[in-house]
């Protein structure tokens, strides 16, 4: 097992929990014994003489040693003695050897963790004690297969540390770093290049996977050493020949690609590209057609990516530099690699196609900059337009029903190609049109005879014109004539010729896609509303056989209707008769699948309402209709109240409730329907909403189910605030009476804004309620604050916190509408108290959004009742607790001027302090220079320069005098 010096060293106990199947027992005693090694000052030493010697053959024990090890060198190599660091060197450069000796490799984690050592090692005693670090590994490991192995692995954990710019390091590790790479440059970079050459050559038949490797490391060296090393003919031509070897030519792709990638001077970049592109073109790799290894074209995709993308950066910098000439050079450059592209624009592989996608999309930025378009570049933007097009189109695999992640990817690669077409429609808006009118045009006159791909490509050519073409609002159909007639053309013959009874659920979803999205059209031609209000309620839209198509279909509808309600008039009794079924409640027992989800019956409702109000009937048959709608709910609803008592069963008392839940929510949807200009006054409306809160309210008071139950009533309540006004003043009492009873922090914080709602709307109208209500529910803040909760349990904080936020928000609101009484009617022990828990708000929790909205309610109370002429004693409590609260809340370390949202806290801080010498004048001034100030120890000249601050009219010059004063005081 072990020598026995070392063995009688080393705890073999604590060993065997190193193996993933040993108990928890032993496992925990291997974790404490590698933190026993850590932190000892010579303990790891015993790791080192176990790798040196090969003493263990378990895996698990050699990567214990080397993370005891990489410990030591990572986080206490200064600390180590000049023995112990040689003692390191030592250890590493044995243990390389004996991998020259070995027959077998090992583990890849194992010689993964060995490179990181190696690399550490390197970064912490290169620079100081080992200079010679890559000459005695390279000395050492000769052609040994297994040496070069490690070396490579070396390499590219020192790229890891050192180089890779996705890793934040600290700004002394940086200097480090490029101190680093400095004296490599100088040292030794070009012995590397000549050994990296020596293994590409060595290697290349007989261990591809060393010299894919060693193709990777200077793929990633590249980017920082001297580009004449690599970018040379003999580098070049032995990548080239990799490019034919199967095995390394995907690793070859990418080791290119790095060289392209490289930052450099526009022309030698463009010059770089044109030899690589001459040299790969003669080897036939741009006869894309005949290759069938799609890997392979995945890696050339993003290498022909990167060559375009770099053709066109230097072009920019040499038009932004004035250099025509070689700008002009640089496209003709650019454009003859526009058919490459092309190719693998359209290939039938999307990964390969959207590697090339970036070129493209910049290609056509550039067109967007030109002057004007030569012929050659005309039809290479229609070449784009036409692979767009083909790429666009779902292929036979897609799985519309059950959508998965290649499904989802696709939809993805979708959006990439929105983009192309956006740019081309910036390029030019007339070669787009024309393009897709032709496409639309050809395949709807046959789309009976076309495959649903074509025919919904088609029609999403169509929709996805309306946000490639500019326009404001969505008015497509004025102004500019040749697109506004091409657009007119293609959505009359969408509506007219058929195309919406297409047995697909992709194009039957395009087309009510695109007929919503261009839906101002009906507006020039109104003559086409009933054929297409048809297709949205037969089977060809909400009465699809399609789940996914009726849901969407829903909110389309929605949609339609509230753009075209004026031109539906006619309609309106046809269309409610049409919809009746699904606007019925579905009962919580029903156990057949309705045609549309609750959520889609929500569209519906909203749809029925705007049509009853928009609509021209006289007051009497608006009234009725409304009645229509909203008496089966209010019917349903007063029976499931009943039931939902009687059910024992907790799963069924959750579906009655969720049933009275919807009924609510729905009637509540249809309020949606009136504006400013048709309000439930003038539509005669009042009464059935009235009848829906005497039904609604009752849920209040059932015991069961309360939180749901009181969501959706609270919510209906807001609603009626704004629709019927004063009227539902009678039903607020009772129902805040009912909303008050046992409820918990988060019932308080979404009442809350309700209270705060009505305030801010009937002010004086609500203050005898408002006095009535305000004690109750402020002690009913107070209880579920000082509720105890676990000291873990972030859940409950972070309600308490929302809660107390929300407490602020309502007293703010109180206090900002001028209802002083409602406090100041709640006599002196109230009264205090409440005041208390702002000033408390303000200074104890480190919460600036609460502390801000405190501070708020802080100068608005100073304002209503400070001063000669206000309340009496508030006076004395301003000095007592507002102003140390000022001053005490931004000198907590909790208060961080380094945050935005603080800031704007010290803000209302500065406020609330100019308001109080705006009320007590000179003797506020008197009071913070001689008595308050100086119990801060603030000096006598500080002090005397604040007031005078203070004094000032500009009250942006007392914030930046606060801040700087609470900054200077904290250091």
């Amino acid at each position: 097992m072990a020598c026995q010096s070392v063995a009688a060293i080393m705890d073999e106990q604590a060993l065997l929990g190193l193996n993933p199947n040993a108990d928890a027992r032993y496992r925990q005693r291997a974790m404490a014994y590698f933190e026993q090694l850590k932190e000892s000052q010579d303990a790891w030493e015993v790791c080192a003489q176990a790798l040196a010697k090969g003493v263990y053959s378990d895996d698990h024990v050699k990567f214990f040693c080397f993370q005891v090890l990489e410990h030591q060198i990572k986080f206490r190599h200064s600390g180590l003695s000049g023995a112990q660091q040689q003692l390191i060197r030592e250890t590493l450069m044995k243990w390389l050897q004996m991998q020259l000796m070995n027959t077998q490799p090992e583990k890849v984690f194992i010689r993964n963790k060995a490179a990181q050592v190696f690399a550490l090692t390197f970064i912490m005693e290169y620079l100081t004690l080992w200079p010679k670090f890559f000459f005695d590994i390279l000395s050492l490991v000769g052609v040994n297969p297994h040496g070069v192995d490690i070396y490579l692995r070396t390499l590219m954990a020192i790229d890891a540390e050192v180089v890779d710019r996705d890793i934040l390091h600290a700004p002394e590790d940086t200097r480090r770093n490029t101190l680093i790479k400095d004296t490599m440059r100088e040292q030794c970079i070009p012995s590397l290049v000549e050994s990296w050459f020596h293994i590409l050559q060595t290697y290349q038949q007989t261990h591809p996977e060393l010299t894919c490797q060693c193709l990777e490391v200077v793929g990633a060296y590249v980017s920082w050493i001297e580009l004449s090393l690599i970018a040379n003919e003999r580098f070049v031509n032995v990548l080239l020949s990799h490019m034919s070897v199967d095995e390394l030519r995907e690793e070859a792709c990418d080791c290119l690609l790095e060289i392209v990638n490289k930052g450099m001077d526009p022309l030698d970049k463009t010059k770089l590209v044109e030899s690589l592109c001459q040299v790969l073109q003669s080897a036939g790799f741009f006869n894309v057609d005949q290759e069938e290894d799609v890997d392979f074209l995945a890696k050339f995709s993003r290498l022909v990516n990167g060559m375009g993308q770099s053709l066109v950066l230097s072009w920019t910098k040499l038009v932004k530099a004035g250099s025509l000439k070689d700008a002009t050079d640089t496209l003709h450059a650019l454009e003859a690699k526009i058919p490459l592209m092309l190719q693998l624009l359209v290939h039938q592989d999307d990964d390969i196609s959207a590697n090339v996608v970036g070129f493209c999309y910049e290609y056509l930025h550039v067109l967007k900059q030109l002057p004007e378009l030569s012929e050659r570049q005309k039809s290479n933007m229609e070449a784009i337009m036409l692979a767009v097009i083909k790429k666009l189109t779902y292929d036979d695999e897609y799985n519309f029903e059950n959508e998965g992640e290649d499904e989802a990817m696709f939809v993805e690669y979708r959006k990439q190609l929105k983009m192309l077409m956006d740019r081309l429609a910036q390029v030019s808006p007339e070669l787009l049109l024309e393009a897709v009118r032709r496409v639309f045009t050809t395949t709807m006159q046959n789309w009976q005879s076309t495959s649903f791909m074509e025919v919904e490509v088609a029609v999403r050519l169509l929709y996805m014109l309306g946000e490639a073409l500019p326009t404001s609002h969505g008015a497509h159909f004025s102004g500019d004539t040749v697109k506004t007639s091409a657009l007119q053309d293609m959505m009359r013959t969408l509506v007219t010729c058929g195309v919406s009874g297409y047995q697909h659920s992709s194009v039957s979803l395009e087309f009510f896609e695109t007929v919503a999205r261009y839906d101002k059209f009906f507006i020039v031609e109104p003559q086409h509303i009933p054929n297409v209000l048809m297709a949205f309620l037969d089977h060809r839209g909400l009465r699809h056989n399609s789940p996914k198509v009726r849901s969407r279909v829903a909110y389309l509808f929605s949609r339609f209707i509230k753009t075209l309600h004026k031109h539906m008039t006619a309609f309106i009794e046809d269309i409610l008769t049409r919809i009746q079924d699904l606007l019925e409640l579905a009962p919580p027992e029903n156990g057949f699948p309705a045609l549309l989800t609750n959520d889609d019956q929500l569209f519906m409702f909203e749809s029925a309402g705007v049509l009853i109000v928009s609509g021209e009937s006289p007051v009497e048959r608006k009234q009725a209709m409304m009645r229509g709608l909203l008496a089966p709910l209010m019917d349903a609803f007063r029976l499931l109240l009943t039931k939902l008592p009687l059910e024992t069963d907790e799963e069924r008392q959750v579906a009655v409730a969720d049933c009275l839940s919807h009924a609510v929510s729905f009637a509540s949807r249809t309020s949606k329907a009136f504006s400013n200009k048709q309000t439930v006054k003038q539509c005669g409306c009042t009464e059935v909403y009235r009848d829906c809160l005497h039904t609604f309210l009752p849920a209040l008071s059932c015991p069961l189910q309360r939180g749901v139950l009181r969501s959706c009533v609270r919510s209906f309540l807001h609603r009626m605030i704004i629709c019927l006004e004063e009227e539902v003043l009678p039903f607020i009492p009772a129902a805040s009476e009912h909303m008050l009873k046992d409820c918990e922090a988060k019932d308080l914080q979404e009442f809350i804004p309700l209270i705060s709602q009505i305030t801010a709307k009937f002010k004086r109208q609500v203050s005898p309620f408002l006095q009535q209500v305000f004690m109750p529910l402020v002690l009913a803040i107070f209880e579920a604050l000082a509720r105890p909760a676990e000291d873990n349990d972030q859940a409950a904080a972070l309600e308490k916190q929302m809660l107390r936020r929300s407490y602020f928000s309502f007293i703010q609101t109180i206090a900002g509408s001028g209802m002083n009484e409602v406090m100041a009617n709640q006599g002196a022990e109230n009264m205090e108290r409440v005041v208390f828990t702002i000033i408390q708000g303000a200074v104890d929790f480190p919460d600036p959004v609460a502390q801000k909205t405190c501070f708020i309610i802080l100068a608005k109370l100073v304002e209503l009742w400070g001063g000669k002429d206000g309340m009496v004693g508030f006076d004395d409590f301003v000095y007592k607790h507002i102003v140390p609260a000022c001053f005490l809340a931004p000198l907590k370390p909790t208060f961080d001027l380094s945050d935005a949202q603080t800031v704007l806290t010290l803000s209302e801080v500065v406020i609330t302090l100019k308001m109080i010498h705006v009320k007590q004048g000179p003797e506020f001034v008197q009071f913070l220079q001689h008595n308050y100030l100086p119990s801060l120890h603030v000096s006598p000249d500080i002090a005397q320069e604040l007031c005078h601050v203070l004094q000032q009219p500009d009250i942006k010059v007392l914030k930046t005098y606060m801040k700087a004063f609470f900054q200077r005081a904290k250091l």
